[in-house]
């Protein structure tokens, strides 16, 4: 394997052998990134090790040439800004190539089916990222591709690399996840990047509070999974001085106005649970602040300047970097 950088400090062959070496290893090459729920320890600690070796290339901005002449094909269904600008850079930083299929500008508009845009799509890519608003869309689309489908947010559901993503950062961070005490706050109920993260969190010692406005009250599945870990701290529908002082991580999220069929009840819990520096005072001196972006007004910009604010710097692309490297597999394949 190859570095070209366009920084003046290439990677050295022992970075390169690390990654390779691990690479190398991985369990579940050539399959569909779906859930969360099908990982396991092993498999997530492989993903977090590799991302940790890609960190160096990210900060000298190489480009290692581990899927040279691979395409990726995005499908956005949704809008998204870092989900499909950081695959696109994440892939072009692996040596591959990726083409972008917006389904405003696709033939969905002409009447056709996922499972038509899948398959017509497979033929030009090598892997598949789809984002869908319906939950059961990423199951249709893996049931019919024969390539890697990675799962890039099934409606509320869930958001895989998001949720890999966020435990890195808490790892980097805090250098462990055991001990730690996490808190949810926002909109819960269809924060699927929560939603990963919380069945992500079953394989570590946590406690889990969860904070969210009326009716934004987290799945009661997911509750109940967390409560049967003996994960389950304190719920509650106000952001409490107790809650925010003794987490190590507030993880907030956006009030998501595009899941309401009624705006009125929109308007009613957009601005609850607002994190400013005043909510910050209270809270640990060595503790995070996160969010999965984008935000609207639940986290004040003023909150930026606080060194506890981690949201800018979480680590998305050698997260992506990895989950791309070991799905694809151009030694074998699916078709």
């Amino acid at each position: 394997m190859s570095c070209s950088c366009r920084s003046i400090v290439p990677s050295g062959p022992s970075e390169d052998a690390s990654i390779s070496r691990l690479l190398a290893e991985s369990l579940f090459k050539e399959q569909h990134l779906l859930s969360v729920e099908q990982l396991n320890p092993l498999q997530i600690d492989q993903v977090l090790a590799v991302a940790r070796e890609m960190r160096l290339a990210t900060e000298q901005r190489c480009v290692l040439n581990l899927l040279p002449g691979v395409v990726l094909g995005e499908i956005f269904y949704e809008v998204s800004s870092r989900t499909s600008t950081s695959f696109d850079s994440a892939m072009k930083r692996i040596g591959g190539q990726t083409v972008i299929l917006n389904e405003s500008h696709s033939s969905t508009k002409k009447g056709e089916s996922l499972e038509d845009t899948i398959r017509t799509v497979a033929q030009y890519a090598d892997a598949i990222v789809l984002r869908h608003p319906h939950e059961d869309a990423i199951d249709a689309a893996a049931a019919v591709s024969p390539v890697p489908i990675i799962n890039g947010g099934n409606g509320p559901r869930e958001h895989p690399t998001q949720g890999l993503l966020d435990l890195l950062t808490i790892r980097e961070e805090f250098d462990t996840v055991d001990g730690l005490c996490i808190t949810f706050v926002g909109d819960l109920k269809y924060g699927r990047t929560v939603h990963s993260l919380c069945e992500l969190l079953q394989h570590y010692h946590v406690t889990i509070n969860l904070c969210a406005p009326p009716g934004l009250e987290m799945p009661s599945r997911l509750t109940e999974q967390i409560h049967k870990r003996g994960q389950l701290g304190l719920t509650s529908t106000e952001l409490l001085p107790k809650i925010v002082g003794e987490s190590d991580v507030l993880y907030r999220t956006r009030v998501q106005k595009e899941r309401f069929t009624d705006l009125s009840i929109y308007e009613k819990v957009k601005d609850c649970l607002i994190i400013d520096p005043d909510v910050m005072k209270g809270a640990k001196s060595k503790m995070i602040l996160m969010h999965p972006l984008p935000r609207n007004k639940e986290v004040a910009p003023e909150v930026d300047q606080d060194p506890r604010a981690a949201y800018f710097r979480q680590v998305i692309l050698h997260v992506i970097k990895t989950v791309l490297a070991i799905r694809i597999d151009l030694n074998t394949n699916m078709r």
